[in-house]
């Protein structure tokens, strides 16, 4: 039986799947208007924004909550889980600008795979063998998906640039579970704020710009509900379950991302990914049913 704390972990871990699969066709919509790089900067300045107003009406109407605040030793993760974030998200968006909303929700998955083998190499995470089987699953799935037959045998480049992002943030869900025991409202904002800042900024030096000033304000809403609140329930959920094992069950999102982006775009994908989506769901299968408790070798 689950405990209560590890039922809401998973209910915070699936809602934060939702609303990530929900941004991934709203800004295939956006990348029509905005560059990868600023489109970047406002979500995450939006998630920052939303996240800090909320903290805000918390700290003036309400008792504070007895969270762990951020300290001096957890600015080097900080600063490591802001840059590992830039570079993510652009690559994602990058990748979304040149392939369907579906083939990117469904190449998310390998962020597992990247985020286990990072837990299981740098933080040492124990990894059992029906993850593994899982970890298998998913990178043949990937690999399929990822593959470009109008042309010959090539891989996309659109694609690539998704797996470059989950690469990212593979190792940035290690990093950013060493701060889930401090305030999560905390970290989001920094994560946030950092991301979106340092994010405009690149994209200014790059030379995009904002045509369209409404729809800028409207990404930022969207960037708080889409990225803050997600990103909230996601490290909210670390806590208690684990960097392996919370992104296991953020393995829904790709699913929940295809149904939106077929419902949205009526694009149906070619065989090869109807076959990819039948290999991850088995990965999936396994990473999710995967009970044992991890524990780390090395003292934190």
């Amino acid at each position: 039986m689950k405990s209560k704390t590890t039922k809401i972990a998973i209910l915070f871990v699936i809602l934060s799947a939702v609303l990530y699969a929900i941004s991934t066709s709203i800004n295939k919509i956006l990348l029509l208007t905005f560059e990868p790089t600023m489109l970047s900067g406002l979500l995450y300045l939006g998630a920052g924004a939303g996240m800090t107003i909320i903290w805000l009406i918390n700290k003036a109407y309400k008792k504070p909550e007895k969270e762990l605040p951020l300290g001096k030793k957890e600015v080097p993760y900080l600063i490591l889980m802001v840059s590992l974030d830039i570079a993510a998200n652009i690559f994602l968006l990058l990748g979304l600008s040149m392939t369907t909303a579906a083939t990117v929700s469904l190449l998310s998955n390998f962020e597992i795979v990247v985020t286990s083998l990072f837990a299981l190499i740098v933080f040492r995470e124990i990894i059992t063998p029906r993850l593994w089987i899982g970890i298998v699953f998913i990178t043949i799935a990937s690999i399929l998906v990822s593959i470009d037959f109008s042309g010959g045998f090539s891989f996309s480049a659109g694609s690539l640039f998704v797996l470059l992002g989950c690469i990212a943030w593979g190792f940035e869900n290690n990093v950013t579970r060493k701060l889930s025991a401090k305030n999560p409202l905390q970290v989001t904002i920094v994560k946030g704020l950092g991301v979106g800042i340092g994010s405009l900024i690149l994209a200014l030096v790059l030379g995009e710009h904002i045509s369209n000033y409404w729809l800028a304000a409207f990404t930022i809403v969207v960037g708080f509900i889409t990225y803050g609140l997600s990103i909230f329930f996601f490290i909210s959920a670390q806590r208690h379950l684990g960097a392996s094992k919370a992104s296991a069950f953020f393995a829904s999102s790709p699913f929940f991302g295809v149904i939106f982006s077929t419902i949205i775009f009526w694009q149906l994908p070619n065989y090869f990914f109807f076959i990819a989506v039948a290999v991850m769901l088995a990965g999936a299968y396994f990473v999710v049913t995967e009970k044992q408790e991890r524990k780390k070798t090395l003292k934190t």
